[in-house]
């Protein structure tokens, strides 16, 4: 590892990025897609391919856009290279991990949700959907290396207590990355049901609050998936953000910042979830050029990146990253 990232810590959503995992492009859908327990979190547009594939792997299914969705997170990886960012990838799916998930499906597509970096804390959470109970697995390696010798902490949410049949997901605990973002001491914590409960939020507040750090849940509707599916930060002082999908407003900390206002429609097809490699540069998908030009209009240079498939499934270069080290 090289000498410079050898450090973890993520400060902010936008102090400087230095080293990140992006994610593999691998997913079965459960065969019932009852038992997700939610309505697929995707766009509308997408929910017959997510029947489609319901008890199937995505690539045998649709193998060309399988090869598509695959060059989205490698081109990804690339301008992240080109602008300096280390850059690591988990491990693919065993065998015998795709066998366990023969009927519950498995995960691999999503990186920002299984674990994530608080300060120099890492921490695995719980996600609620089955088939994607098991997706910190592929980054256990990535962590082991990187994580255990460096001075981070390194810790997990207690296993979730098992539900009686046809009573959802259960007490919890539930803690999703994609409901997580840091500003500094300020760690925002999305709350619509369907990721993180309020025993995950609970779990992490008694975990942080020694060090310092004050965790504020922010309500979200229930069909909103995660936090950066609401908001997003640039810089500091600048958001993307969309009015309709925060129900009580934005945190206090960040109520008089400026705000690039998106709608319903295009926060569902992923507006808020850029990516800031620094404060004056960013990730955004070309489909959103009002976006765009309202950033550059603000002195932000943005890299465009087609995410076309990883759009379909919810997510976006948040979703498709993890930072172990975000600093300035």
């Amino acid at each position: 590892m090289p000498l410079d990232n050898a450090r973890v810590q993520v400060d902010s959503e936008f102090a400087t990025l230095r080293t990140v995992v992006v994610s593999r492009s691998e997913v079965r859908a459960p065969k019932d897609l009852a038992t997700i327990g939610h309505r697929p979190p995707v766009p509308d547009s997408a929910q017959a391919e997510v029947a489609a594939i319901a008890g199937h792997d995505f690539g045998e299914a649709f193998p060309r856009e399988q090869l598509r969705w695959e060059a989205e997170r490698d081109n990804l990886a690339a301008v992240l290279r080109k602008h300096g960012v280390e850059v690591l990838r988990p491990r693919l799916l065993t065998d015998a991990e795709k066998a366990a998930g023969a009927t519950t499906g498995y995960a691999n597509f999503f990186v920002r949700d299984p674990w994530f970096t608080i300060g120099d804390n890492v921490i695995e959470g719980v996600l609620q959907f089955p088939h994607r109970r098991n997706e910190v697995l592929t980054s256990r390696e990535l962590l082991v290396e990187h994580v255990i010798p460096s001075a981070a902490s390194y810790v997990a949410l207690p296993t979730p207590a098992i539900p009686d049949p046809g009573t959802g997901a259960g007490p919890g605990p539930f803690l999703e990355g994609g409901d997580i973002l840091v500003l500094g001491k300020h760690i925002f914590v999305g709350a619509s049901g369907m990721a993180t409960n309020a025993a995950g939020i609970e779990w992490l507040t008694k975990y942080l609050r020694p060090q310092g750090f004050i965790v504020t849940t922010v309500p979200l509707p229930a069909h909103v998936l995660h936090l950066d599916c609401a908001f997003g930060m640039v810089r500091e002082g600048l958001l993307i953000s969309c009015p309709d999908r925060l129900p009580q407003g934005l945190p206090a900390p960040l109520e008089d910042w400026d705000q690039i206002h998106v709608s319903e429609t295009e926060a569902e097809a992923m507006a808020t979830n850029g990516l800031p490699i620094n404060p004056t540069t960013y990730i955004l998908d070309p489909e959103f050029d009002r976006v765009a030009a309202a950033l550059q209009f603000r002195g932000i240079t943005v890299e465009l990146i087609d995410f076309t498939i990883s759009r379909t499934f919810g997510g976006a270069f948040r979703c498709s990253t993890q930072p172990l080290n975000r600093t300035d």
